[in-house]
């Protein structure tokens, strides 16, 4: 993804939105995206203000649809130059249809990306962290067009951001998972979360397949413009909202 300075491309400034309330999972979102970043890319980062330090579950997801899209409001409100994309930095993609609908640039999430990066391959397999995420990505991937082409789903006991925490069990942990993700006549395999951001650079010599990082995977569909187009020109919401944070009320509504 390095661009050659001599050829001046034109400047992309990206949001990564964690839609967790970890700081942890944000700060390894950043390690990992603006190592190697083009020089044409500006990443701005912002975590959740309210909701699950790790989202687990429906009820967490649907909490973090609701963060994600304040986290949004606020830094398109604040922001001193132009928003020209969104990564939700979650691979449930928590809100996704939600910004979609609101915003006037592209927006995807680590799950649709990868999707997106997976199936230009073939059939693909994900392996991730966090047992009730099963169920969860299998109605994601059948939401978003990739039910036929997602083959298994290969979730490790340990949650994201547990395997986080612990990068020597966490290389032991989805190298097991990948060989058998493998097993699935695939041609990729997904490595999914924001926890697991940087570990397919550092298992895939040990697996015989393709694998993809969510994380770079989000932030490379972006820049290469392969999101689905915005679905206006300007921001907007079909809804009047009441008790909402200031930022979501002043969006102007498309009634």
């Amino acid at each position: 993804m390095h661009q050659n300075k001599a050829q001046n491309p034109a400047s992309i400034r990206l949001l990564v939105i964690n839609p967790n309330t970890n700081a942890l999972t944000t700060k390894r979102l950043e390690e990992v995206l603006t190592t190697g970043l083009p020089v044409n890319v500006q990443l701005n980062f912002t975590t959740a203000r309210f909701g699950a330090s790790y989202i687990a579950c429906e009820a967490s997801h649907a909490v973090a649809s609701h963060a994600c899209l304040e986290a949004w409001a606020d830094q398109n409100q604040i922001a001193d130059k132009p928003i020209d994309g969104v990564l939700i930095g979650c691979f449930g993609d928590p809100g996704l249809f939600a910004l979609r609908e609101i915003a006037a640039y592209p927006v995807t999430g680590l799950a649709e990306a990868s999707f997106i990066q997976a199936s230009a391959l073939g059939p693909f397999s994900i392996v991730t962290g966090g047992e009730r995420w099963k169920l969860m990505l299998q109605r994601l991937a059948g939401s978003l067009g990739y039910g036929d082409q997602l083959r298994h789903i290969e979730t490790v006991t340990a949650t994201g951001a547990e395997l986080q925490a612990n990068p020597q069990m966490a290389i032991e942990c989805l190298k097991e998972a990948c060989e058998k993700a493998a097993k699935s006549d695939v041609k990729s395999i997904i490595l999914g979360g924001a926890g697991l951001a940087g570990y397919a650079q550092q298992i895939q010599h040990m697996i015989s397949l393709p694998i993809i990082d969510s994380a770079t995977a989000g932030l490379e569909v972006l820049v290469r413009n392969q999101a689905p187009k915005p679905l206006r020109k300007e921001h907007g919401s079909y809804a009047q909202w009441t008790g909402m944070a200031p930022s979501i009320e002043s969006i102007k509504p498309k009634c």
